[in-house]
């Protein structure tokens, strides 16, 4: 401060807070109890003027997100929790369907689908690969016959998925073996969570994502059968209209979910 502005100030508070003489300054009784207040003053305009700075430097907006229902909430969610921990001041809208759709509408500016093939609109980013497997919990396989291949399924109870990107019957790659087995399902759903409680309750054999049964399989409530053979194996896309400005929110949620969701 300059001495003009130490005079007005001391004039403000009607008190000296400087003892001048010829040869030096020092300061009064009363400016040392005052000169700790100015300081912790400081410090705070200068934090105040740091986080408006970081706050004005900090990405900032709405994004809306289209994802399949158990997927969106078994493996997108995870990531959003960590993504919106890192932006804090980035919406994200979740809208999670299972209605099917090759290409991405005015109503979402991502959005994630679960297909054989790639989409047909151009502009998309690979996820991961998703194999589906059967499962069931021991006490149902400790009634019933052991199973070693495939074709020993029709003497057991099916919990099955019916949805558009599955066949009838289960498909079965081990070498150079094929089959396609028309097996007796006692329960069909839409709905991967539906078919894991079924399991986990004794019900059948439960045709599943692998990620909905890692949990399960961990705990030991549930065990895979027939890994030998592979069964469907589908791919999860990313949708985008054009490509998003770089750092804007939606290039930075696309970005989170590539790098958390490709598993290649």
């Amino acid at each position: 401060m300059s001495a003009r502005e130490i005079a007005r100030l001391e004039l403000r508070l009607g008190i000296r807070l400087l003892q001048r003489t010829t040869r030096r300054l020092a300061l009064t009784e009363l400016g040392q109890a005052y000169y700790p207040y100015c300081v912790r003053m400081l410090a705070e305009v200068q934090r105040a003027e740091a986080f408006v700075q970081q706050v004005h430097q900090q990405p900032a907006g709405h994004v809306r997100l289209q994802a399949p229902v158990t997927f969106g909430c078994q493996c997108v969610v995870p990531v959003l929790n960590r993504f919106l921990r890192r932006h804090l001041h980035i919406n994200v809208d979740l809208d999670l369907t299972d209605r099917s759709h090759d290409r991405l509408d005015d109503q979402a500016d991502l959005a994630i689908v679960i297909r054989s093939r790639s989409p047909q609109q151009g502009n998309f980013r690979v996820l991961s690969e998703i194999e589906w497997g059967l499962y069931a919990a021991p006490a149902y396989l400790a009634q019933r016959p052991a199973i070693t291949h495939p074709e020993m399924l029709p003497r057991h109870d099916l919990l099955l998925f019916h949805g558009p990107a599955h066949t009838a019957a289960l498909p079965f790659r081990r070498d150079k073996q094929r089959l396609a087995l028309d097996v007796r399902s006692r329960f069909r759903a839409n709905n991967s969570m539906a078919l894991l409680n079924a399991a986990l309750a004794g019900s059948g054999i439960a045709y599943l994502p692998s990620y909905m049964a890692q949990e399960a399989m961990a705990r030991g409530d549930i065990q895979q059968l027939l890994p030998e053979w592979q069964m469907d194996r589908l791919q999860s896309y990313l949708l985008l209209h054009d490509t998003p400005e770089p750092a804007s929110p939606v290039t930075l949620l696309c970005d989170a979910l590539v790098a958390a969701l490709n598993t290649g």
